[in-house]
């Protein structure tokens, strides 16, 4: 097949799709799980890290390195299968073997990632599961002695899933060792593609729930500032009827408010919007596990709604309520800077008026020097036309004064009429 009629990424967005296939887990097994993340900016981590982080983990066991630049790996270390992924905000290591400890749980099980190598990790552990997966009993009541012995029976999890294929049980409580511990109880007959399935969903919701409680923090942070800023813009909105205060200072005010305010939203938006996009793939992964109540106990979708859906609305609400205040500012200021720019209307108006007025003025003013003007240009005028004319009137038998006399009233017509051609000339420019 000619390889010109296929666009360039085809064949890469087809491998995408098979790129992390599910783990297969045969019955007994465990499997441990463990997810780093950056405390700060991790969208835009080093990634060079996390591979060489990997190549660590690695290295401890003999294992290939695989090439740069990948963002999913999978290979044997020593007698586990190690699933690693990298993603957006953290990375991801999932090792699974078959068979179980004789002490559920046991610490040794976790050293598959040696305590130096985790303590060593980009950022720092956000989660870490251990999974013990078992047989479930023909009589399924024989399970709870053991749901007693491994979990808080205050916030234990325990329910059928997959269409009753297993049982997953769990208190989401942290032991002495940092693990989170889950057990699964499978059918005789449940294929290990679904345990496998079973298996990734688990440690996805609790990678998921954790991303998405990160901003329970900010959220919580965010609130006590708004509850601060919240009485200051209350007061500003409310003294703008008042005329006694300054307009323009009250939307300075504002503007120094709305601007604190447009910042915290830049601080926030990527946490907030994380957060809502990593709730609905939690709500996706519960929903997936098509979960129906065992013996009674609680379910993990009841779970979620009682202690996650809380801390999630506390999220939601501190974003509602900073988009409401940066509304609120934002309008305020408009209608702020609406008086402000009335009032300087009204200022500049009667500005117009002054100018208008002593506009006037000027023009009676500047009449009046026309007078005067033709006064001193006819004195001088009539002066130089006497010297003119004093020859002439010798000759014919006048005085000099009657020939000046005579002159007088013809020079200031002549002077006035010239002035007024010049004033009307440039009134016309």
């Amino acid at each position: 097949m000619d390889p010109t009629i296929d666009h360039p990424q085809r064949y890469a967005l087809v491998n995408e799709l098979h790129a992390r296939p599910y783990p297969k887990l045969g019955v007994p097994s465990h499997a441990v799980y463990v997810a780093f993340k950056e405390p700060r900016d991790a969208a835009n981590r080093d990634r060079a890290k996390d591979q060489a982080h990997l190549v660590d983990l690695l290295n401890r066991s003999g294992t290939t390195p695989p090439q740069t630049g990948i963002t999913h790996f999978a290979g044997k270390i020593g007698r586990h299968e190690l699933k690693w992924e990298s993603h957006t905000e953290f990375t991801t290591y999932l090792a699974f073997a078959p068979g179980t400890s004789a002490r559920p749980f046991d610490p040794a099980e976790t050293e598959v990632f040696p305590p130096a190598w985790v303590a060593a990790g980009p950022g720092g552990r956000l989660a870490a599961v251990q999974i013990r997966i078992e047989e479930l009993p023909a009589n399924p009541d024989e399970i709870d002695p053991l749901l007693a012995q491994w979990f808080v029976a205050e916030s234990l999890v325990c329910t059928w899933v997959l269409d009753g294929s297993a049982v997953v049980a769990g208190d989401f409580r942290l032991d002495p060792n940092g693990q989170m511990r889950f057990a699964i109880f499978v059918r005789p007959g449940t294929g290990p593609g679904r345990v496998g399935r079973t298996v990734q969903r688990i440690c996805e919701l609790e990678t998921y729930r954790a991303m998405s409680m990160l901003g329970l923090t900010r959220g919580r942070d965010l609130s006590r500032r708004l509850n601060s800023l919240d009485p200051r813009l209350t007061e500003l909105v409310e003294g703008m009827g008042d005329d006694a205060r300054s307009a323009e200072a009250t939307l300075n005010g504002l503007l120094e408010i709305s601007a604190e305010l447009e910042g915290l939203a830049v601080q926030h938006s990527f946490r907030f919007s994380a957060t809502g996009a990593y709730e609905a793939i939690v709500r996706e992964r519960v929903e997936s596990l098509r979960e129906t109540r065992f013996e009674g106990r609680q379910k993990l979708s009841e779970f979620m709604a009682r202690r996650y859906d809380p801390a999630v609305r506390t999220v939601k609400s501190a974003e509602t309520r900073l988009r409401q205040m940066v509304t609120r500012a934002a309008r305020a200021g408009e209608l702020l800077r609406t008086r402000v720019d009335v009032e300087r209307s009204a200022q500049n108006q009667k500005l117009l008026e002054s100018m208008d007025r002593r506009s006037d003025l000027q023009l009676k003013l500047q009449h009046t020097v026309e007078g005067l003007s033709v006064v001193a240009i006819s004195y001088y005028a009539v002066s130089l036309a006497g010297y003119l004319t004093y020859p002439v009137a010798k000759q014919i038998g006048i005085s000099k004064e009657l020939m000046v006399a005579g002159l007088t009233p013809l020079v200031i017509l002549l002077v006035w009429l010239m002035i007024r051609r010049i004033h009307n000339s440039v009134g016309k420019h």
